[in-house]
């Protein structure tokens, strides 16, 4: 029979490990709180993800500052990480047009400073709470090229919507040429062996053109608005 777990004696410089755990729950909360109140009247928004590593002149920094200017031009608020990259080229952007640009920062030990293109600026701790902001308020999510970071992004996007923990709305990859392979093994390896099904290739869109970006995600909503229905609104309060 197993002895009984004593949490008392799991001490962190004298202070018990769990008394710290728990005192973790309100930093947490903070976080969300902070975010429900700055986001919720901020709507419609775009998260746009990508790599943080890329410089002012690469190709997917200019197209990410054309695809930003242009939905904020047209009505939306710009979502993005806060940092450097891509993030910055889409606050920059974002900061152009006439919709507010948003970042979500997330203090990291490298990489990651917030960019100064920001009319709404918050600071997270905790990857998960960030993320949520990130969905929660999002109409759409634009996916530059990036790294594990942009994956894990992404991943989070298609599995809420695939499990409708959140609405069906436009996943788009921008530039085919770095996404195709991706794509290509979700379908040799992922649908052939049963893990995902073809109605889930359908998730995303791929495009490599800034102005089809906003066409694609107006055409998404053209019929329903952008506001999410009673049955959405519910399913984001649980997200």
């Amino acid at each position: 029979m197993r002895a009984p777990l004593d949490t008392e004696r799991l001490l962190d410089g004298g202070e018990s490990r769990l008394t710290r755990e728990a005192w973790k729950i309100f930093q947490i909360m903070a976080e969300f709180v902070r975010g429900y109140e700055k986001l919720a009247a901020v709507e419609p928004c775009v998260s746009i993800f990508g790599s943080a590593r890329l410089p002012e002149e690469h190709r997917w920094y200019q197209q990410t500052l054309s695809i930003a200017e242009k939905l904020s031009n047209a009505g939306f608020s710009v979502i993005s990480g806060g940092g450097p990259g891509v993030m910055e080229a889409a606050n920059r952007g974002a900061y152009r047009g006439t919709g507010y640009s948003i970042g979500l920062n997330i203090e990291l030990p490298h990489e990651q400073h917030s960019n100064p293109y920001q009319d709404i600026s918050l600071s997270f701790e905790h990857f998960y709470s960030r993320k949520v902001m990130f969905m929660k308020y999002a109409a759409a999510y634009v996916v530059m090229p990036g790294g594990f970071g942009t994956l894990d992004e992404l991943a989070e996007c298609l599995t809420l919507v695939q499990t409708g923990k959140t609405r069906r709305m436009p996943i788009i990859l921008f530039d085919s040429g770095f996404w195709n392979g991706l794509i290509d093994w979700w379908k040799s390896t992922m649908l052939a062996h049963g893990t995902i099904n073809e109605a889930d290739l359908d998730l995303v869109t791929v495009l490599d053109d800034p102005d089809a970006v906003v066409a694609a995600i107006f055409d998404h909503y053209e019929k329903r608005g952008f506001a999410p229905s009673s049955a959405e609104t519910e399913a984001l309060l649980n997200l």
